[in-house]
């Protein structure tokens, strides 16, 4: 069952997404102003394109709105953006998505209800980015987290140790030598390989593997200490570049009791957020220069946070901090490319706003029950959150009776807010919340399954 797709904005994060839905072979018309943009799509990816402005009305009846299932306004205007959705809700669209710059908007959620004026979903690819710093800073040993039902099931990326315990040993042989563990392995790429793969019980761990885990609570302070890794308690934060993510990360952080530098470039800019964060202390200064990063007292830092609008900027002030021995870097970047590099280059993460907004505004897309989904840093693997309902194929499953796919593995199940991390003999129920990780080959077959 094709969805019909609009998307209007070419930019990064409508091109990531209409590159990300035309593997799935959904039926999905790109609108945009730019005629260049259009023509790189046009020969890239198997979509419609469609130059002109997506609020006018003629664009909309010719892109047939009044029979999509779904536009997106990702335009770097968000009043078009707004605009868009009303209209397309107006002229019969089943479901819109708005990409806003201004994060008032998600502040007043409670007392505007945007439903009402026909936008299902407002995304603010700012906003996703400071939440992504502060998950980083709370697991800082680990390179790359996400939260299921506020930490009831959290997932955890990290380098393997040579010095781990069971490095060389299966993943079968794993589970028997630490059979208290509250864990599962459910996605890792070989040092230098570019695939991923999804474990099986015979799968051998290696030094240097990037693994996802899923875990609970209780399974982080596991992982903590059988990766060698130690949870680093972190105070001490810097923050380079008083961009909209800057700001926000430094509010944030501020709130928990962080104490903040923030160095700004612009003079005007750093004495506007002064007057705003008055808990941060803000430096009006260049933070390419490493004598003025000294002066800061670099090296006392727990974290270093690059988010200026410079990718390179971003990752030459991380690759400094990071020879200052900082616990934890993390740059922002604009390019695409560079997050194959993340590992290699020696920054602790990478982060992309466009690609964080795609993934977010992605799980709309899915069929099935998704109430969650993350793609994994650097690797060509989806997690997804589906909610077993009563007439699905899988209520009353036990899971190793499942014809599940290998490319695909059940990480952990949600029950009445609790997360278990589930086993081969695990039942599963209506009402149950599944986290299953799976490579995109095998994502119709999963979706059918939860049906």
């Amino acid at each position: 069952m094709l969805m019909k797709i609009i998307i209007a904005g070419a930019g990064e994060v409508g091109f990531h997404l209409a590159k990300l839905l035309s593997y799935e072979s959904q039926d999905i018309t790109l609108i945009d102003t730019h005629k260049d943009s259009l023509i790189y799509a046009d020969n890239h990816l198997d979509i419609r394109v469609l130059r002109g402005d997506a609020t006018s009305l003629s664009v909309l009846q010719e892109a047939r709105v009044e029979s999509s299932d779904l536009v997106i306004g990702v335009t770097s205007s968000e009043t078009t953006n707004i605009t868009l959705c009303m209209l397309a809700k107006q002229l019969g669209c089943k479901k819109t998505i708005a990409r806003i710059s201004n994060t008032e908007f998600l502040d007043y959620r409670e007392k505007i209800n945007f439903a009402e004026l026909g936008i299902d979903e407002l995304i603010s690819p700012e906003e996703l980015a400071a939440s992504e710093i502060q998950l980083l800073l709370n697991q800082s040993a680990f390179h790359d987290t996400y939260e299921f039902e506020d930490g009831a099931l959290i997932m955890v990326g990290v380098s393997l140790p040579k010095s781990a315990p069971f490095v060389g040993k299966s993943v079968k042989e794993a589970a028997s030598i630490f059979p208290e563990l509250h864990f599962m392995p459910i996605a890792m790429q070989r040092r230098g390989t570019q695939y991923t793969l999804i474990p099986r019980g015979d799968t051998v761990f290696k030094a240097e593997d990037q693994v996802y885990f899923i875990t609970d609570k209780k399974g982080v302070d596991e992982l903590y200490k059988l990766t060698g890794k130690k949870k680093e308690a972190l105070k001490n934060v810097m923050i380079l570049g008083g961009s909209k993510v800057g700001f926000k990360a430094a509010r944030d952080l501020c709130a928990r009791k962080f104490n903040v530098k923030l160095i700004e470039k612009s003079k005007e800019k750093a004495f506007d957020l002064a007057d705003i964060l008055p808990n941060a202390l803000v430096i009006n200064g260049d933070g390419r220069n490493v004598e003025l990063l000294e002066e800061e007292s670099l090296e006392s830092m727990d974290a270093f946070i690059a988010v200026t609008g410079n990718s390179e900027t971003n990752i030459m002030s991380c690759l400094v901090a990071k020879s200052k021995h900082i616990k934890k870097t993390i740059a922002l970047v604009e390019n695409m490319d560079y997050f194959q590099l993340s590992q290699s280059i020696g920054i602790d993460t990478l982060i992309n706003k466009k690609l964080l907004a795609a993934n977010n505004i992605f799980r709309y897309i899915r069929k099935g029950e998704v109430v969650a989904l993350t793609r994994l840093n650097n690797l060509n693997a989806e997690i997804l959150e589906f909610v077993v309902k009563p007439d699905s194929k899988m209520d009353g499953q036990v899971i190793r009776d499942l014809d599940f796919p290998r490319n695909a593995i059940i990480g952990g199940v949600i029950r009445d807010g609790n997360g278990m991390v589930a086993l081969g003999d695990f039942e599963i129920s209506a009402g149950d919340r599944v986290v299953v990780c799976c490579l995109p080959q095998a994502i119709q077959k999963i979706e059918r399954l939860f049906l």
